[in-house]
């Protein structure tokens, strides 16, 4: 099969003829009933017009004409192409060619609908980020003020989210016009309701270029040429893929790790700091593992990094640094006894160096509970 830049997706290519819709098409796919110059089709398949498709052994009919209505939708009719809803727009227009909705009106609602069996045009209209205006005109259930205008215009929360500031202006005790470029689910109504208002009476009377004026509730008509040839320019640069519809990413923080969600910060002081942290020049610091090991270390006889933090940083530094000097520093009689956050004093006596050996001994310098003193594995205090 050719492919080339006018190539389409099979169950597109087939409801294009008018005979199904896509979900119908695909379901033909799956049932066989569809080939593509004379070998079953696959489902996602994409064809050109140079393939030849066949039905259950008949052959595509050729595409119809492209077709664009305007229709006045009146309250009561349910923008549906279901058969079985009595109340489907399908059958309230009764148009001798398959057709489908663009959107959808409320069932209480009136006003503006287009109706075409072109699918391409569907979605670049449709589509929220494409950003296409649509106007209604809108009365509720008792009088509005100028706050009620600037909230409506401001964003609405509903649904999860607030809507876009969009402009509304007041035509009358209880009435106004409002323009919209979303498309949420009853967004007008529930605009209002959220304020403490029930909608009356609601009217589209504008899609982008194409206005209703005075066509009668019920009646339709064909775009015209003009209406057409505007429509398809405001149309040029819309897309009609999904990404049209999702909102744009928020830039990325300058500072990284600053407001990181989840990150907690607190004021209180880290009960497990000694003032060997104080004494490293690094007030406030904010790293909990290592606060949390120089503070297991105080109360177990580490005299030397509190009080000359400079020659132990370096005696941590060095390979066999704070090995014992004297054969009674395995014993555990110096280990513990002295005074947590206590530099240099302790019940073995004071950590000055040259003492002798014997008295270097008993305490055990930088080391507590006796034993070969290892290499911290940072290299540093």
């Amino acid at each position: 099969m050719a492919l080339d830049s006018s190539d389409t997706r099979l169950n597109k290519f087939i409801s294009e003829t008018g005979i199904v819709s896509r979900r119908e098409a695909d379901r033909l796919i799956e049932e066989g009933a569809v080939k593509v110059n004379g070998r079953r089709a696959e489902m996602g398949m994409r064809v050109t017009d140079a393939d030849r498709v066949t039905v259950r052994g008949k052959p595509l009919r050729a595409k119809p004409r492209p077709v664009y209505l305007l229709y006045n939708k009146p309250v009561g009719v349910t923008c549906t192409t279901d058969p079985a809803d009595p109340t489907n727009i399908v059958d309230a227009i009764n148009y001798p060619e398959r057709i489908f909705p663009i959107g959808r009106l409320d069932k209480p609602s009136q006003g503006l609908i287009l109706l075409t069996n072109d699918g391409d045009i569907v979605n670049k209209i449709l589509r929220a980020g494409n950003a296409h205006e649509k106007e209604y005109q809108v009365r509720v259930d008792r009088p509005i003020d100028q706050a009620f205008i600037e909230r409506m215009g401001a964003g609405i929360p509903i649904l999860g989210t607030v809507t876009q500031p969009c402009p509304v202006r007041q035509t009358g005790p209880n009435s106004f016009t409002i323009v919209l470029t979303q498309g949420l689910n009853r967004q007008i109504r529930r605009m209002t309701e959220y304020l403490g208002y029930e909608v009356t009476y609601l009217k589209r009377v504008r899609l982008m270029n194409i206005h209703l004026n005075r066509l009668s509730p019920g009646q339709w008509r064909e775009l015209s040429d003009d209406e057409m040839a505007t429509l398809e320019g405001m149309l040029g640069d819309s897309r009609k893929t999904e990404e049209a519809s999702l909102p744009k990413r928020k830039a990325k923080s300058a500072k990284q790790g600053a407001g990181k969600p989840g990150a907690k910060r607190t004021d209180k002081p880290n009960p497990g700091k000694s003032a060997q942290g104080k004494s490293a020049g690094k007030p406030g610091s904010s790293k909990p593992k290592r606060a949390i090991r120089q503070g297991a270390k105080v109360g177990e006889g580490k005299q030397g990094d509190a009080a000359k933090p400079k020659r132990a940083s370096q005696q941590a530094g060095k390979p066999g640094a704070g090995k014992p000097t004297g054969k009674g520093g395995q014993g555990k009689s110096g280990a513990g006894k002295q005074g947590p956050n206590k530099p240099g004093v302790g019940k073995s006596g004071p950590s000055k160096q040259g003492q002798g050996k014997k008295e270097q001994g008993k305490k055990g310098p930088n080391r507590a509970g006796g034993g070969p003193a290892k290499r911290s594995p940072r290299g540093r205090s």
